[in-house]
């Protein structure tokens, strides 16, 4: 009989778990080996480092891992690059036990040589200065080893080699291909990876085919040139060649087999960038506390990447931040914010509490007020600062309301009644414990989805049966799924008069195409509950309407298509769609009333100022291809495909 692991089918068949974009460091070591070996006591200094800004990025992705490291000064004959990728379970761990494995072989062998920094440049991989490391979450598409970062375009020649590795997804993928095609070029896949890698090795080439002809000229012979080559390669000049139809969100590095590298960002900073650099290191990321924990860096000395521009450093050293595509306006994405990114950055903390307490008089509305006869929860443990925020809200309502009642009442409330009014603060418990371990053989779905719903233990006795409303706080709400099948049937079995889900993000209406794998338009409850209302209200034939102008969109040059989907919503109000989401998601047995409460899209930017990529909810896209990909994904619906609309 086949075992069937619970959490494994509640996360991936099930949940509105959503798998999102990936993880990217780049490590420049400044000075030479022996000079770390001598400061921090280690020649693993770099290798170290690496472990740890990949493992405290590991959120990011666990489909697979890469490391990749180049050494500057070899001789030729001598091997100068290496690379690592693991898709195990837990991929991090795998390659590092691997690498690490070498080096205490060798201390066991002739701990000498270890502490002998000029044969471990020689002898020994990842003794190099430059490394790039890479934490996949596929969003779709091949999930084997050779669909994990970084990827790796060889020569002979040190600065054409190129390895690359990103937080990306391009729109445009079908063009840039046929552009290589049409330079002549025969690309082995057609993946943005693939994609992009070759189009930076198409310019790359063609910097080096005029350089050598260059040096040529000024009577330098062969061996003379190589250097020379990378002493003058302008790789900005090649990033910006190189990036200059891609339409996406992305944060790309790349490291030069001479020792070059970079990291570029796209114009609307749709995905996140860090970086930071003294006369020690360089180092970029993807999120700004991963590099003040690896490095003990304060907040304000670690910069974002300017959108539209890249982080060059050269094999000199110099470090530059340069601009490669005009800045387009700001759209970084909200859902970094809300869900993704880790909530130790002191701008995220910061937010979610924000998100959390902007809710609060949609939920003192919902509760007439009653704090005594309420409980606050939160699920899953991301939305657990969005749940701090929301209980500051609560108890300023409540700090506000005994203070009326103590000034009303001065002269007649005794020592009693005032300990009484000064000692009540809104009902908090954790109610929904997840229990990762809980494993089963029931194999039909019927009995299987009885018991996925016992995934998570609730903590009895903390809810008046009949008398309480329970107010649980979640990051998002994308399908419905795990609401309906676990989340509100395990609730309702404390016995709560009322359930009230809120979501610290608002409705997510429409699909993304810049790296987190919301693709269908089936997917979002929301969606449905707008097409159910259409069909109730007699409105199908807006659907037809939309289909029309859809197909006839996406035949229009790419900078002239609009988003023709938001029609679908424009009948309804929030609230109309929330109401109908309720009745997609309650189960038929269940006892409790049932009410959603979402973010508005006002209160989230006023909660992440910086950050107003909201193409999720409003439709908004930051570059045409965004457009083009709703539309697409609204033709499959309707036609009844299911598949990606890219």
């Amino acid at each position: 009989m086949v075992e069937v692991n619970v959490f494994f089918y509640l996360c991936h068949r099930m949940s509105d778990a959503i798998k999102h974009e990936c993880g990217i460091a780049v490590l420049r070591l400044l000075k030479p080996l022996s000079f770390y070996k001598e400061k921090y006591g280690t020649p693993l200094y770099g290798i170290n480092k690496m472990y740890l800004l990949m493992e405290k990025m590991h959120n990011r992705g666990q489909d697979g891992a890469g490391l990749a490291n180049i050494k500057l000064h070899v001789e030729p004959g001598n091997r100068y690059i290496s690379r690592r990728r693991s898709i195990k379970s837990q991929p991090i761990q795998h390659i590092f036990k691997k690498i690490n494995k070498r080096f205490q072989d060798l201390i066991e062998k002739d701990k000498s040589c270890f502490d002998n920094t000029e044969w471990l440049e020689k002898n020994m991989p990842y003794t190099g200065e430059l490394f790039i490391g890479h934490l996949r979450y596929g969003t779709y598409g091949k999930y084997g080893i050779e669909s994990c970062h970084p990827f790796l375009r060889q020569n002979n020649w040190r600065s054409r080699n190129l390895l690359v590795a990103g937080n990306f997804n391009l729109t445009n993928v079908e063009e840039l291909f046929q552009n290589l095609v049409d330079l002549g070029q025969h690309p082995k896949e057609k993946t943005d990876t693939v994609t992009i890698m070759e189009r930076i090795g198409h310019f790359l080439d063609e910097e080096n085919e005029a350089l050598y002809w260059e040096l040529k000229k000024e009577s330098y012979n062969k061996r003379e040139i190589t250097p020379l080559i990378a002493e003058r390669l302008d790789l900005k000049k090649v990033l910006t060649r190189s990036f200059k139809k891609f339409d996406g969100g992305y944060v790309i590095g790349g490291l030069l087999g001479h020792g070059d590298s970079f990291v570029v960002r796209d114009p609307a900073g749709i995905r996140p960038a860090y970086w930071y650099a003294d006369d020690e290191i360089a180092v970029i990321c993807s999120e700004r506390p991963v590099i003040q924990t690896a490095f003990n860096i304060e907040y304000d000395q670690i910069k974002e990447v300017k959108p539209g521009h890249a982080i060059i450093v050269k094999v000199n050293g110099e470090v530059s931040e340069e601009e490669i595509l005009t800045p387009i306006e700001r759209r970084a994405c909200s859902f970094e914010r809300i869900y993704f990114s880790r909530g130790s950055d002191a701008d995220i903390y910061r937010e979610r509490k924000s998100l959390g307490y902007y809710l609060k008089d949609a939920i003192l509305k919902e509760i007439n007020c009653d704090l005594e006869n309420t409980v606050f929860s939160f699920i899953p443990n991301t939305a657990e600062l969005a749940f701090y925020g929301m209980i500051k809200g609560m108890e300023e309502y409540q700090m506000e309301k005994a203070r009326d009642t103590i000034l009303a009442h001065a002269d007649q409330l005794s020592a009693d009644t005032l300990d009484e009014i000064l000692r009540f603060r809104p009902r908090v418990e954790k109610l929904a414990i997840k229990d990762v371990k809980m494993r089963t053989f029931i194999t039909d779905d019927t009995h299987r989805d009885d018991m996925v719903q016992h995934v998570y233990d609730i903590t009895y006795e903390t809810v008046h049966k009949n008398v309480d409303t329970i107010v649980l706080i979640d990051d998002s709400i994308v399908r419905g799924t795990t609401l309906k099948k676990s989340i509100l049937r395990i609730l309702d079995r404390l016995g709560p008069k009322k359930i009230i889900i809120v979501s610290s993000a608002p409705q997510i209406r429409y699909p993304d195409c810049y790296g987190i794998d919301m693709a269908k338009m089936r997917d979002f409850v929301a969606f449905r509950a707008a097409i159910e209302l259409l069909i109730e209200r007699g409105n199908w034939h807006l659907t037809q309407e939309v289909l029309a102008e859809a197909k006839r969109q996406i035949q229009l040059p790419l900078e002239e298509i609009t988003n023709v989907v938001t029609r679908i919503y424009e009948p309804f109000t929030d609230e109309e769609i929330s109401d109908k989401i309720v009745e997609i998601i309650r189960p038929k047995d269940l006892h409790a009333e049932v009410k959603l409460i979402f973010q508005t899209v006002d209160d989230l930017h006023k909660a992440c100022p910086m950050n107003t990529g909201d193409w999720y909810f409003t439709g908004r896209y930051p570059t045409p291809g965004g457009n083009r990909i709703v539309n697409l994904a609204f033709i499959h619906y309707m036609e009844g495909l299911n598949q990606r609309a890219y």
